[in-house]
């Protein structure tokens, strides 16, 4: 029995230890974090976009580590890269204060989003406090933080990065953290200034590509032609039903003639059957209802 035991203890380590190492051994080639307050929600939105280390065996469960209060993620989806990522299943688990993801990746890329609800608001104060828990070594990380349309007075602890500014309009700091090894964490605050709780989403405003010149005019553009082609083909449509009408009209009055004419003679013929008068004075033959000759003028002599 206590060989059994040990038999089947050694077979339960064999599978166990080289799966803890597989899992020790996952690593981010690259990770990019971006932090946009009061974007489309009034909580602050995090997105990961990670793609793995080509040495990672595929496919790999990966469990990233949120804070609990932002309850189930917004997106969780893996992609050949990150321009073609697609959502898939995941799994949840509570970790004292912390909400543990996980999913399978089959592929390299990773992108990953929640709502953080703990960005503060004290009247036209905002403050923000962001941890990267260490899940995973990381080779490259980078923070990308957007300041908020209408902020002002935008602060960053620690100070550092670099400020871009997009064809939008959005400001962002630009951090290169560099490399992390699995288990270090990265602290950031973030403060700033804003009178209204309007969304950023909410500021967009779509311009047009080009402008326009009084006077010009492009029959075949994309938007216009299939309306000219349309209008063609009505103005044809009901011309020829008008025309086809117009045809069958001509063609059916003659034939009504006929018939209306040959009722008449019918009647003509009907009206006196077996009673023919003739004038005594010039012998020609009087019609239905005649009093007089019609071609004599003398009166008939009607039975």
């Amino acid at each position: 029995m206590g060989k059994k035991f040990i038999l089947v203890s050694f077979f339960i380590l064999l599978v166990i230890i080289p799966s803890a190492n597989a899992q020790e051994m996952i690593s981010l080639q690259t990770m990019t974090i971006d932090l946009w307050p009061e974007y489309d929600q009034p909580n602050m939105l995090v997105i990961y976009k990670a793609e793995l280390s080509p040495d990672v065996s595929l496919p790999a469960e990966i469990t990233f580590s949120i804070p609990v209060q932002a309850g189930e993620p917004a997106v969780v989806a893996v992609g050949p890269d990150a321009s073609s990522v697609t959502e898939t299943v995941y799994e949840t688990r509570v970790m004292n204060d912390w909400l543990e993801v996980s999913f399978i990746a089959t592929t390299p890329a990773i992108q990953f989003e929640y709502y953080d609800p703990s960005l503060m608001k004290n009247d036209a104060q905002r403050n923000f406090d962001f941890t990267w828990p260490g899940d995973y070594g990381v080779n490259s990380l980078v923070l990308q933080v957007q300041h908020p349309l209408e902020a002002t007075d935008f602060t960053i602890t620690p100070a550092s990065g670099r400020v871009v500014t997009d064809t939008i309009g959005f400001i962002y700091n630009i951090i290169e953290v560099g490399a992390l090894d699995q288990g270090s964490t990265f602290n950031i605050s973030l403060g700033y200034q804003k009178d209204s709780d309007a969304l950023s989403i909410e500021n967009f405003q779509i311009q047009p590509s080009a402008t326009i010149t009084p006077g010009s005019s492009n029959l075949f553009n994309l938007d216009q032609w299939w309306i000219w082609l349309l209008i063609v083909f009505g103005v044809v449509l009901i011309g020829g039903g008008s025309y086809w009408y117009w045809r069958l009209g001509r063609q059916e009055t003659p034939a009504k003639k006929r018939r209306h004419r040959k009722t008449d003679e019918q009647e003509l013929a009907d009206a006196t059957p077996g009673k023919n008068v003739y004038c005594h004075q010039c012998g020609k033959r009087a019609g239905p209802g005649d009093r007089f000759c019609r071609a004599c003028g003398t009166r008939l002599r009607i039975g």
